[in-house]
């Protein structure tokens, strides 16, 4: 059985994926492309208590962001928006704020995907180390053409994916299938392609 997609991506782990910076990371979410959230104990914001995950606004936090390395590794921050809302709420306990690491800092692993997607970033995912992959994507891309040629593509991405994960695991002699995320974007230009999507 296959895991489920990841939930969360570090920044530290995303910039290594499409080979960026946490810097432009930061840029992207200040513009609204990306959003940036984490997680904190209780804290007061006026009259209301608020912990969990918080979303954060990176120009709240721009230190952690120098490309020169000579930022912080924490910061304080003084505004936080709770997860079920849509306005910031100000932090008025603990006074100076709360301590936020830079290393706890996450991107949701749909956030990845969907950003992925719109910025064609496949190429970039996981290539160029010229290292070989534990999957047999060749034995995958022939089992889709046949599938294509006999039955045509069904009506859903998600079913196609469903479908080359049964095959994976049909024919992996150590039982081990990527996950349907992995999968996906390599279906994604052979799913777009007849649809005359970019």
């Amino acid at each position: 059985m296959a895991l489920p997609p990841r939930a969360f991506f570090t920044l530290y782990e995303t910039a290594t994926r499409w080979g960026c910076t946490i810097a432009d990371l930061a840029g992207w979410a200040s513009e609204g492309k990306l959003n940036i959230v984490t997680g904190i104990p209780l804290a007061i914001c006026g009259p209301d208590k608020v912990s969990g995950k918080i979303s954060i606004s990176p120009m709240d936090m721009l230190p952690l962001f120098r490309r020169s390395g000579t930022g912080p590794t924490t910061i304080h921050l003084m505004r936080v928006k709770p997860e079920c809302g849509s306005d910031w709420a100000y932090v008025t306990e603990p006074v100076d704020g709360i301590t936020v690491s830079i290393a706890d800092l996450l991107i949701s692993g749909h956030d990845v995907l969907r950003f992925e997607d719109e910025h064609d970033l496949l190429r970039r995912v996981g290539g160029g180390t010229g290292t070989l992959s534990p999957y047999d994507w060749e034995g995958m891309y022939v089992a889709l053409t046949r599938r294509v040629h006999e039955h045509g593509l069904p009506g859903t991405q998600t079913e196609l994916i469903a479908e080359m994960q049964d095959w994976f695991g049909d024919v992996a002699e150590s039982g081990d299938v990527p996950d349907e995320s992995t999968i996906r974007r390599r279906l994604r230009p052979f799913w777009r392609a007849p649809r005359g999507d970019s």
